[in-house]
């Protein structure tokens, strides 16, 4: 009975029905903790700053109130004095701006069930007044995890930065350490500026996502390469680190080969890299410069763009776009390039960590690295037995 069971259809489309709901619960639970700690936080905050303002208890107030709670809560983390500290700060640093003061819940009766994030509608503050979080910061603020707040708050300029990397945190679902990487490398004030012509080449939600994801410029320093690197040593390196060239070039980016072949006529052409963008449902060509840009660079990968569609793309595929990626650019000679180019093309730039040629010549490569490690790891292993 029970082989049989797992055989029949419709029980096991009733099974996976249940896997999915529990799977749900489970997540919404999750994020219901996490958004009870996180306004938990906020009024420890709030009471931290109204404290050492009103009752002048002074500096001592968070390593007194850190060493009373940790006693009174031996099981819990969260109470350290650093993170008391956090928690003065994240209040600190959305409260005292103007624009987002109403969005704030000043008291923590406030507070309740109906402030979680999968919520939506209005929660009363008083008679006469309320306020809609499910459009506003707030409700997304406790929609990510506490570390990530801390990195944002952190490392972060202001509230409209901060607001932008909650939002592509939550849109993107990113890990902590691809939060960091992506403050660290200024996703914020280099997205977009490339100069395209996606704007008279591609329709309009296709263009507006295509601009919103390239980037000038394109932070490669995970790269420790000579000053005269060829081109093709630059594209092993990057597919070499693929782990950390793909959040470089942001979410959606689907490798699909290097030095990748096409058979155009009785010739054969090679484009440096293709990948499928699983958000714009196209291809997408990065062609990579070693030199400042050139006008002729754009006839080339145009000419890559057309043969992708041709040969590769089907027909549930968008138009496929095409990336210049050089050293320096003159962004008028590029727009001008650009001018009657009908193919979607983005041009940026790209740097590396640039190490002197006699500096590179006595660095061990990763091989030797990798290498000597073995060998070490065997003498270990050799020692340990005798």
């Amino acid at each position: 009975m029970e082989a049989s069971l797992k055989l029949n259809p419709e029980y096991k489309s009733w099974l996976t029905d249940i896997k999915s709901r529990i799977r749900q619960c489970q997540i919404k639970a999750t994020l219901s903790v996490n958004s009870q700690m996180i306004m938990l936080y906020w009024d420890m905050g709030r009471q931290i700053v109204e404290k050492q303002e009103r009752a002048k208890w002074g500096s001592r107030l968070i390593e007194q109130l850190s060493k009373d709670l940790i006693d009174e809560f031996p099981g819990m983390t969260g109470f350290s004095r650093t993170n008391l500290f956090r928690m003065k700060r994240f209040y600190q640093f959305y409260s005292t701006v103007e624009q987002y003061k109403k969005y704030v819940p000043p008291h923590p009766q406030q507070m309740d069930d109906a402030f979680i994030p999968q919520v939506v509608g209005q929660m009363q503050v008083d008679k006469n007044q309320s306020y809609d979080y499910s459009e506003h910061f707030f409700s997304k603020v406790i929609s990510i995890p506490w570390g990530h707040n801390v990195c944002i708050i952190e490392q972060v300029k202001d509230v409209d930065q901060a607001l932008f990397y909650i939002h592509q945190t939550i849109e993107n679902n990113w890990s902590r350490a691809v939060l960091v990487y992506q403050i660290e490398t200024n996703l914020y004030d280099n997205r977009g500026k490339a100069i395209t012509n996606f704007n008279i080449t591609l329709p309009a939600p296709q263009s507006d996502l295509a601009t919103e994801l390239m980037r000038d410029p394109y932070n490669f320093d995970f790269l420790c390469l000579s000053k005269k690197v060829k081109e093709t040593e630059l594209e092993k390196a990057l597919v070499q680190h693929i782990s950390q060239f793909l959040p470089a070039l942001g979410i959606g980016f689907a490798y699909m080969g290097r030095q990748f072949l096409l058979k155009v006529g009785s010739k054969d052409y090679r484009i440096d890299l293709l990948f499928y963008h699983t958000r714009l449902k196209c291809y997408v060509i990065i062609e990579l410069k070693i030199r400042e840009f050139e006008p002729e660079f754009v006839g080339k990968l145009n000419f890559y763009i057309t043969a992708v569609n041709e040969l590769v793309k089907d027909e549930y595929d968008k138009q496929t776009i095409g990336m210049l990626l050089c050293r320096n650019k003159d962004n008028y000679e590029v727009g001008f390039s650009l001018k009657d180019i009908n193919n979607p093309i983005g041009v940026s730039t790209f740097h590396y960590t640039e190490l002197a040629d006699d500096i590179k010549a006595v660095l061990p490569s990763a091989e030797e690295l990798q290498s000597e490690l073995i060998n070490f790891e065997r003498e270990l292993k050799n020692a340990y037995i005798k």
